[in-house]
């Protein structure tokens, strides 16, 4: 019995050490961190910025935060569908008239819901989704230089002129 626990506490220190970066490259990283400072957008205690491979001094950041807020939203609005539709929230009406499917008839799990929904609706769901991405679907515009990044929203969206509110908020939602 104490050989399997030993063995189960190896296993598990090993798999550990699997995520931990190696000690070059983090002591690389640290040095490397110089561009943010205190108080700037998504530089966050107590670690400050994490990045232990380096790979901000190397990459177009501007274009991962703009895939990070994308990215976000779409995560959010889709563990908002789960929660509404597991709280037994349907919209009205057909999802497929010519199956005669109504949206209440949609079942609740994860798999049971992709079999039940028609190949035409998931076409549907990627064109749209497609549309979102490219900034030509409905209340969307194009992603643009001199926007913020993750501003694809029309006029019509609050957009927070002071700079401290904005980095308050900003980092409130990062942490």
């Amino acid at each position: 019995r104490t050989m399997n626990t030993f063995a189960a506490l190896a296993t598990f220190v090993g798999s550990a050490a699997a995520f931990q970066a190696p000690a070059s490259l983090m002591a690389k990283s640290a040095s490397q961190v110089s561009m943010f400072a205190e108080g700037d957008i998504g530089v966050t205690p107590p670690l400050g910025v994490f990045d232990p491979l380096g790979l901000i001094e190397t990459r177009d950041m501007r274009r991962y935060e703009i895939m990070e807020i994308k990215h976000g939203r779409a995560a959010m609005l889709g563990f908002l569908h789960v929660i509404a539709i597991e709280a037994g929230v349907r919209v009205p009406g057909y999802l497929s008239t010519s199956q005669n499917l109504k949206f209440e008839d949609v079942p609740a799990g994860c798999f049971a819901s992709l079999e039940a929904v028609p190949t035409a609706g998931w076409l549907q769901i990627m064109v749209l989704t497609c549309m979102q991405e490219a900034g030509t679907g409905f209340a969307s515009k194009p992603q643009t230089d001199d926007a913020e990044a993750g501003d694809i929203a029309l006029d019509s969206w609050v957009r927070y002129d002071d700079p401290e509110t904005k980095t308050f908020k900003l980092n409130a939602e990062r942490q």
